[in-house]
């Protein structure tokens, strides 16, 4: 083991290109100031990650994903993360409701794309762009290939999940480099997306979790039942 995050580990391999990513139940909020456990998150996480990552390689978006190795392993490319977290918001919830002082559910126009400087210490505070080109987080060129993937995964998601009675209100994306190309990294699963059932507007993600709805465990199986139909 060469890293140890809120949700996951990762792991070397014999080949240096190569990481296995390790999916953990324990469960933290507002920057880890919260903590619990959320039983079989790891592998309802895996298998939602894996189930995304291979819609997304089939519609264009490069990721680090390979394969999953068994229940809470996944098999990844290693990447040289940018440390810039992109947010894509398709409708006001969370830090954003609290930000601007708008009403969570509020639609918005068109989807926003945010930046946040990726520093636990920080709190991952909100940037603009030019300060990752800035301070050389990334060049001008990443940001902007960064942006263009990220509008790409919501359109992708966005249209698959609504199939299946499921808003995506927002999701955090993280990228790197691999080999001189970039690639989409991380996870994608309640732990990093806001969903809503698309009639009752019920939380099926981390929220339940953060703001003490009970029902989390339940509310994970659910949003894996739906993808993999």
């Amino acid at each position: 083991m060469f890293y140890e995050g809120k949700a996951k580990k990762l792991y070397s391999t014999s080949d240096p290109g190569l990481v296995i990513q390790y999916f953990k139940d324990d469960a933290t909020a507002f920057n880890a100031k919260k903590r619990g456990t959320i039983e079989e998150k790891g592998v309802m996480n895996n298998r939602m990650s894996e189930l995304f990552f291979n819609l997304l390689e089939r519609n264009g978006v490069r990721t680090h994903f390979v394969r999953r190795l068994n229940d809470r392993e996944m098999l990844c490319r290693r990447l040289d993360i940018i440390p810039v977290e992109i947010v894509v918001r398709n409708i006001v919830a969370g830090s954003m409701a609290k930000r601007l002082g708008r009403e969570e559910g509020e639609p918005l126009k068109h989807p926003l794309v945010e930046y946040y400087y990726k520093s636990d210490p920080l709190d991952d505070p909100l940037i603009y762009p030019e300060h990752a080109i800035e301070f050389g987080w990334a060049t001008a060129g990443e940001i902007e290939k960064i942006r263009t993937m990220a509008l790409k995964v919501d359109e992708v998601l966005s249209r698959f999940l609504d199939e299946r009675g499921v808003l995506l209100v927002d999701f955090k994306l993280e990228f790197g480099r691999h080999q001189g190309e970039i690639l989409l990294g991380d996870e994608i699963c309640p732990d990093t997306c806001r969903f809503w059932d698309k009639q009752t507007r019920q939380k099926l993600d981390k929220d339940r979790f953060r703001r003490d709805l009970g029902g989390v465990e339940e509310a994970y199986h659910e949003m894996l039942r739906r993808v993999e139909t």
